[in-house]
């Protein structure tokens, strides 16, 4: 009786016959590749759709594989700042900060990296290299310079509410004014206050000045003087204010109702349609707006509330709100 014998791929090398020899030997692989890579129907080229998953000919459209694997991330972008925000490559690059953000820092927590509290002695050492380390990020008076700016952009930015889009924007415009030299003869902060109220204008979330002067460390006359100034030598070739971007927020602060703010925005939209804004500051005719329209929808709002929300006189609220309704009256009669 033969005993059977059993091969296994560990211990056994099975014999293999010529039919059996891997394909590289017999010269068979390129053909196979060459397979691969064409359309088994048409012979056309395969396309591989990594969105889809699948391979697909480029000339008769069949569909050779399916469910495919995709080694790309699994979240989607649809933009290129959400594609940076989303990578796990690290923080993007940042125009808010003076290095760009691509230095390093030393975390203030005395901790080691199993979350247990240093010694005394390692504690000191950690404060000594977040000193210099702080100290090698600024090589020169310029970047010094802009450290500082940009810190005070950022406290400003905060305090006012501005969205990232007007942080950028100030902190561009704060670096073309040092790379054309002219901040000698001026204050680090009356030139950021500048470059932030000028940003805030040219996205569209402009501020009045005096909110600008509450939050800033220069007086009125100093901040006033290096604007013009900056929008000078820069030539910024920024716009007069439009009076509608302050609705928004004006209405919000005052909790008037949606059809209020809508008719606001109309008034404002005749005013400008029969010239009656030329010449007006752009916080008083919104501000008289904000006062007209709830009047007109029999809602109770006063001068006073709406001369505190948006740091304009009763007067000059009074003054606009009949020259808006004139224009609106006017409007409403030639239609």
């Amino acid at each position: 009786m033969t005993e059977a014998r059993t091969y296994t791929p560990e211990t056994d090398v099975r014999p293999t016959s010529a039919d059996e020899q891997p394909k590289e030997q017999t010269g068979e692989h390129d053909h196979t590749a060459e397979r691969e890579q064409t359309c088994p129907e048409c012979g056309g080229n395969l396309v591989a759709d990594e969105e889809h998953g699948e391979t697909t000919c480029s000339d008769c459209g069949l569909v050779v594989e399916a469910d495919g694997i995709d080694h790309g991330p699994e979240w989607r972008a649809f933009d290129a700042s959400e594609r940076d925000q989303k990578a796990r490559v690290g923080s993007p690059t940042t125009k808010m900060m003076h290095d760009k953000g691509l230095s390093t820092t030393i975390d203030w927590k005395n901790k080691d990296a199993y979350g247990n509290s240093l010694s005394a002695s390692q504690r000191e050492k950690m404060q000594r290299l977040r000193t210099w380390n702080r100290r090698f990020q600024t090589s020169n008076h310029k970047e010094r310079n802009l450290r500082q700016a940009l810190g005070e952009l950022e406290r400003m930015s905060s305090a006012l509410g501005l969205p990232k889009s007007v942080r950028e924007t100030a902190s561009v415009i704060y670096r073309r004014a040092l790379e054309d030299d002219l901040l000698p003869g001026r204050s680090i902060e009356g030139v950021a206050t500048s470059s932030l109220y000028a940003a805030a204008r040219q996205v569209g979330f402009p501020r009045t000045i005096d909110e600008i002067t509450r939050v800033s460390r220069v007086d009125e006359e100093e901040f006033k003087r290096t604007y013009r100034y900056i929008v000078r030598e820069l030539d910024l070739g920024i716009a007069p204010a439009d009076p509608t971007s302050y609705v928004t927020r004006f209405a919000s602060e005052l909790d008037i109702s949606d059809e209020a703010e809508r008719l606001a925005r109309e008034l404002l939209e005749t005013a400008k349609e029969q010239g009656v804004h030329s010449g007006k500051n752009p916080v008083g005719l919104a501000a008289a707006a904000v006062y007209a329209a709830p009047l007109l929808t029999n809602e109770k709002i006063t001068q006073h509330e709406v001369s505190e929300v948006a740091d304009i006189s009763e007067v000059t609220i009074r003054n606009r709100y009949q020259e808006l309704l004139e224009a609106y009256d006017s409007d409403a009669i030639a239609a």
